[in-house]
């Protein structure tokens, strides 16, 4: 449980200081919200920038507590975390700037716009460097023990889950190209190259998440994929605080097994949301056969956390059986 705890101050800096920049983004997106009427395809302007902002919040900092972490290749670790957060700043800018200019960040192909011609390379070349920088931690992870056996299982896993979170909007942006004519919050019409929604490019976004609730839209499976980390660490951290009432859950390879269960099934409804998108559903809207794939996968993790409980329950009370034998002959 402490590993979970280390003090924020050994934290990976810059991570820190591009978690911190992003929070105080949501506040201002947050004001902005409220006193900002114009929209972009029915929603605020700034709702793109808070949403960015939120994701590498939670991201960021996760990887600054786990650099911390590393005991091989810290000093590559440091690096690459600092380009991870550098690349991540001017990617969120870029994005905050152009929804304060009232107009589209990704997927702009206005040419006659000095501003968008300007940044378009961030956004463009931002995002390959985040997606490099994140394939090259994971590595380094991968070769060292990070912790004990569940800590380790969380950690692996959550990489692994956020590396493909990443790779699925550039298979999007290679496959999904639809061409169309939109108009941005000043009235202007800007042409685009892409557009979030499969199936409806553009979509009509449900509340908060504004995922398209008329199509598909691979921003489903990068936001669970991507963040299935987060979650891998509160179970572990939920197991171990347990541990401390439950002794069948003080075993490390208890919690691991676990772990590994809940990975498996973050693993599995990643994998179907994908396929959901891709087919151009709405997660909100599921037919059949994706109701039995969810089915499958809530079975599957359900058999597979049940089987480990009840093993690791019948353990102790096998050992207790075999000691009290030995007890009364001793007596």
């Amino acid at each position: 449980m402490t590993s979970l705890l280390t003090p924020w101050r050994t934290w990976h800096r810059p991570l820190a200081v591009c978690a911190a920049l992003m929070l105080g983004l949501l506040v201002i997106c947050a004001v902005g919200l409220i006193v900002d009427s114009r929209t972009l395809l029915d929603e605020s302007v700034w709702v793109k920038p808070m949403k960015f902002g939120f994701a590498f919040a939670l991201y960021a900092g996760t990887l600054a507590w786990l650099l911390t972490k590393l005991t091989k290749g810290r000093r590559l670790g440091w690096w690459v975390g600092t380009v991870f957060a550098l690349a991540a700043i001017a990617e969120v800018g870029v994005i905050t700037l152009q929804a304060a200019r009232g107009t589209f960040s990704h997927f702009n192909a206005d040419q006659t716009d000095p501003v968008t011609l300007a940044v378009e390379p961030i956004l463009t070349y931002g995002v390959m460097i985040i997606v490099i920088a994140q394939l090259i931690i994971a590595i380094v992870v991968l070769i060292q023990r990070t912790g004990g056996p569940a800590l380790n299982r969380a950690i692996r896993a959550g990489l692994g889950l956020a590396t493909a979170g990443m790779l699925i909007p550039l298979y999007w942006m290679l496959t999904e190209i639809h061409p169309r004519t939109v108009t941005d919050a000043n009235g202007n019409s800007v042409p685009m190259y892409q557009g979030h929604g499969i199936g409806d490019p553009d979509g009509h976004g449900m509340p908060i998440t504004k995922w398209s609730v008329t199509g598909g839209d691979f921003r489903v499976p990068h936001f669970f994929a991507l963040h299935g980390i987060q979650a891998l660490l509160l179970i572990t951290a939920a197991l171990a605080a347990l541990s401390t009432k439950h002794a069948w859950l003080r075993d490390e390879q208890v919690r691991a097994r676990l772990v590994g269960s809940a990975a498996l099934g973050y693993s599995g409804l990643v994998a179907v949301v994908t396929w959901q998108a891709g087919r151009g559903q709405s997660l909100i809207h599921p037919d059949a056969m994706t109701l039995v794939a969810f089915a499958a996968v809530l079975l599957v993790t359900t058999v597979t956390t049940a089987l480990v409980i009840i093993r690791a329950q019948r353990v102790p009370s096998v050992a207790a059986e075999t000691a009290e034998p030995r007890q009364l002959a001793a007596h």
